[in-house]
């Protein structure tokens, strides 16, 4: 477990991002697009009322669409910002993303603290983030845990949906027990549902 765990996930990590920002920027955009229509495309996203999304961060693949669909639809539109000194994620909603976001924590782009705030029991679908995932539903994040901590306070019933480029999905992702899954993964070209789910 301990310093091997952690020596296997960073080097998973430096490794998919590496892939990730290979991609070129009209293959990026092409798979970004089809990610987003087969998410939105998903009955349990028509379903909820109050989801948590996040922006695209580097070369991770542009969300964007789906906060414009979710508006559209009358949902409530979560977006997460890292708390510093609770080490969690505080959630507000957002209405425009233009202008009530700016790079934050990271320079990852995250909502005004101004916002309303938002429960985390109130959300009934979370898009997941992640460098890396595997068909049992184990993901990599970046390292802080944040989403491992905000995903144990949802509602039982709350979706974990996470969407990734094809290149992301992986084998094994290195994880420990207490490590949460997503119940499904979300590509250009197909949707795996995880062991999980089944």
């Amino acid at each position: 477990m301990g310093p091997r765990l952690h020596d296997a996930k960073r080097a998973l990590r430096v490794r998919m991002i590496a892939a990730r920002d290979g991609l070129d920027p009209p293959t990026r955009a092409a798979a970004s697009q089809a990610i987003a229509a087969r998410v939105q495309a998903l009955p349990s996203f028509a379903d909820a009322r109050c989801i948590l999304l996040t922006l695209p961060f580097r070369s991770e693949w542009d969300t964007r669409p789906l906060f414009d669909v979710a508006h559209a639809t009358g949902k409530t539109v979560a977006l997460p910002r890292v708390n510093p000194a609770t080490r969690m994620l505080d959630l507000h909603a957002v209405q425009d993303i233009e202008r009530e976001t700016a790079p934050g924590y990271r320079g990852i782009p995250e909502p005004s603290v101004a916002l309303p705030a938002v429960d985390v029991r109130a959300i009934d679908w979370v898009l997941v983030p992640g460098v890396a995932f595997d068909i049992g539903g184990r993901r990599l994040g970046y390292g802080g845990g944040y989403y491992d901590r905000l995903l144990a306070l949802l509602v039982p019933g709350a979706r974990r949906i996470a969407g990734a480029f094809d290149l992301q999905v992986v084998a094994h992702v290195p994880a420990a027990p207490h490590d949460l899954v997503v119940e499904a993964i979300v590509t250009e070209t197909r949707m795996l549902v995880t062991a999980e789910a089944r």
